[in-house]
Parts: structure tokens; C-alpha cells; sequence
């Protein structure tokens, strides 16, 4: 049967490398942190990594690496078995404890990954007498959970309130409704207006969820997230996150709630009923990075000044970077093509950076995403500033 799809499928591949969209994978033979050391698909050797969601370079953090290795001689290397059968720990429970009082929230339960939660949210709450109303740029994650669901769906263009409250408006005969947004989004940086939201919410009588993925750990005073930034952790009824990006960068996701959302969720959720639990080394390392937390703010601050630094110094060498001051930093170059060069002209002189395009990002809006970290140094940053200016150089000559 194969035979017969294999020349459409591989003309498809071809049109995908064609217009410059095809997306290679490079492999790296070294821990995740500012540095990496590429052994395929690129220049191989030590490369500065500007691409990773790494924000606070707690993916090789010694305090974290030893609390991983101490949980497999306690705890084991997996569960085999899903959550209500045999596959919860003290460890769970204990982590699931701590990310509610971290984020404010009732209760918490633990998923796979992000990518889960947000699969497994929608159809458990919502039904056909239900509405959501979801941000134009929500995560893939979002777009594919409420597709699960018979709710009516409404979306609002990114960050646009006089939309949103024209769709609250337009469901006002819905049983629940339920607004749906990216804390920061993560293409562009760009932060939801979540007290605005909030105040929309309470005038229509909705819910609040939140995906907050690129967020928890860093942004807002203690690192609590969007809705600690605005002031409405006591407004936000569901937020959803990961475990894979500034928490230590493993994998595992999760949904803090109000107290009987998450009761729902155990008990009717999919992704969460079918799935093995997650790894007891990652709930255990997961503890010790909301111990490191907790107690400094010193990988936040250095996480600030890298983001400054670098959004200043690319500004003043005369590249477009969408405005903000969140460390997801997109350099701005238009053709899908023309990106895809200039990520490879930053590998060969030592800066790992990805260019994004369609479908990733709409056509005509292809970018380099350079996500700092605090893990980088100051030379790290300006370092990465000069590759960029001689890259360029070169592609423009």
C-alpha cells in the first residue's frame, strides 16, 4: 500500500524544502545549557545556545541534577501505570501541594505534559451548552483541546479586548463560558492583558484560563507567573503550564485550579485516565527547583539583565525586535528563506538560533526566536550580538 502514497508524500517533502520551510533537526551530545556541543546536522563543536526554553539554565543546575539522581535510588525510574490504578507516589502528591501554593490555586494535577493538559481541560468542562473563547494566538496545544470539545467556539484577534467582549456578549445564552489565553505568547513575546480580562470576565459572568507555559518561574515578582505580574491570582480560575521550560526543562505538565475543577479532571479527563504517570525523578527534581525559587531571586534578575542587554544591543545594531522585555526575543526578518540562511550563518560563527516560518508563523512574518537565559553570561550576550551584525553582513553581500 505504501508504495502507492510514497512519491505524493516525498513531493510534499520537497515543496516543504523548496519554499525554505523545511525544518532540520541538529543533535547535540551535551546537557542543555548555555553552551552545547553539536555533533550533526550543523558546524560541529561547542555553540553558544540561544534557542532553548531554558530561561533560568536549570536544566543542568548541580542542585537539580543531584536531587534527580537521589530520586531514582528512592523513588525508581518509572511507574508503568497510569494515575487511579498504581501510578501515584508521595512524590506526586507532594509536588501537585507545592505548585498550588506557588501559583495560588486550589489544587493542582499533574499530566505528562502541557500539550496533555490542555488536551485534557476542554472536553471535561465544556459540552454543545457551552461556549469558549480563545486567543487567535493560543498555543497549538489550546487550538487542538478545544477541537476536542463540543462546545461553540469563538476567537478574538491576539490581545484585541473589543473582541473579546463582543463574543462574551454574542454567548451570553451559554450554560459556562470560558476565555482562553496564553499568558506570554510564545512567537512574539507578547504578554495577555490578563486584569483586563479578568474585569471582562466578571462583567460577563466567564472563566478564566491560562496557559501559562512561558511564564512560571520568571516573570512577575516571585516568579509566580502572568496573573502574579497583574496583580489577579485570585481572578484566574485555571492555569496550565509545564514542567519542560523554565522549571528545570525535563517534561510533565500540569492544571492549578479551583478545588472541583481538578476533582473533575481526575475523574474525567483522557490524557490524565490513559496516560503513565509522570516520571518520579522529574516530580522530585521539580521540587527542588521551586526550592531554588523560593528562596533567591538571583536567576530571575540575571534573567532580566541578559533579556536588557540583548534587546538593547540589537537595537542600537539596527535590528527589528518586536517590542517588550520578555527573554523570548524575536529578530525580525520577513522572508522564510532569507531566516533559514541567516540561523545557518550563526551556527558557522557559534550562535545556536532557529529561524521560525510558516506554518509556525503567518507568511511574510518569518524571525529568528532568541530566547535568553540566565545561564548566559554577559560575554555570552554580546557575543551573540556581534555573530548576528557579521552574519548579516554576509547574507547581505
Amino acid at each position: 500500500m505504501f508504495d502507492s502514497v510514497r512519491e505524493s508524500i516525498q513531493s510534499t517533502l520537497d515543496e516543504i524544502t523548496e519554499a525554505g520551510l523545511f525544518k532540520p533537526e541538529r543533535v547535540i551530545g551535551s546537557p542543555q545549557s548555555a553552551a552545547v556541543t553539536v555533533t550533526s546536522g550543523g558546524r560541529p563543536g561547542e555553540v553558544l545556545n540561544f534557542c532553548a526554553n531554558n530561561y533560568l539554565g536549570l536544566a543542568d543546575h548541580p542542585e537539580v541534577v543531584t536531587a534527580a539522581k537521589d530520586a531514582l535510588d528512592r523513588w525508581g525510574y518509572g511507574m508503568a501505570s497510569v494515575r487511579f490504578i498504581c501510578g501515584t507516589q508521595d512524590v506526586h502528591k507532594e509536588l501537585e501541594q507545592r505548585l498550588s501554593a506557588f501559583l495560588g490555586q486550589e489544587d493542582t494535577i499533574l499530566y505528562s505534559s502541557c500539550f496533555d493538559a490542555n488536551g485534557g481541560v476542554f472536553e471535561t468542562l465544556l459540552d454543545e451548552r457551552d461556549a469558549v473563547i480563545s486567543d487567535a494566538l493560543n498555543h497549538a496545544s489550546i487550538i487542538d483541546g478545544i477541537r476536542l470539545c463540543k462546545a461553540a467556539r469563538k476567537r478574538y484577534a491576539n490581545r484585541d479586548l473589543a473582541e473579546l467582549e463582543q463574543a462574551l456578549k454574542e454567548t451570553q445564552d451559554a450554560r459556562r463560558r470560558l476565555i482562553v489565553t496564553d499568558g506570554v505568547f510564545s512567537m512574539d513575546g507578547y504578554v495577555a492583558p490578563l486584569r483586563e480580562i479578568c474585569d471582562l470576565a466578571d462583567r460577563y459572568d466567564a472563566m478564566v484560563m491560562v496557559d501559562d507555559s512561558h511564564a512560571v518561574g520568571f516573570v512577575g515578582p516571585n516568579g509566580r507567573g502572568t496573573p502574579e505580574l497583574h496583580g489577579v491570582m485570585d481572578r484566574v480560575d485555571i492555569i496550565t503550564g509545564t514542567l519542560g521550560k523554565a522549571l528545570g526543562g525535563a517534561s510533565g505538565g500540569y492544571v492549578a485550579a479551583r478545588r472541583e475543577i481538578v476533582a473533575l479532571l481526575r475523574q474525567r479527563s483522557r490524557p490524565y485516565l490513559f496516560s503513565n504517570s509522570l516520571a518520579p525523578v522529574i516530580a522530585s527534581a521539580s521540587l527542588k527547583v521551586l526550592d531554588l525559587l523560593e528562596t533567591s531571586h538571583e536567576l530571575r534578575e540575571r534573567l532580566r539583565a541578559n533579556t536588557a542587554l540583548f534587546r538593547s544591543k540589537m537595537t542600537e545594531a539596527g535590528f527589528e525586535i518586536l517590542p517588550g522585555d520578555h527573554p523570548i526575543a524575536p529578530v525580525m526578518i520577513g522572508d522564510a528563506a532569507k531566516a533559514g540562511r541567516l540561523a545557518e550563518l550563526l551556527l558557522e560563527r557559534g550562535v545556536y538560533v532557529i529561524g521560525f516560518s510558516f506554518p509556525v508563523v503567518p507568511h511574510g512574518q518569518a524571525r529568528i526566536r532568541v530566547q535568553l537565559s540566565a545561564a548566559h553570561s554577559t560575554e555570552d550576550v554580546e557575543r551573540a550580538v556581534a555573530a548576528f551584525a557579521d552574519a548579516r553582513a554576509a547574507l547581505e553581500g
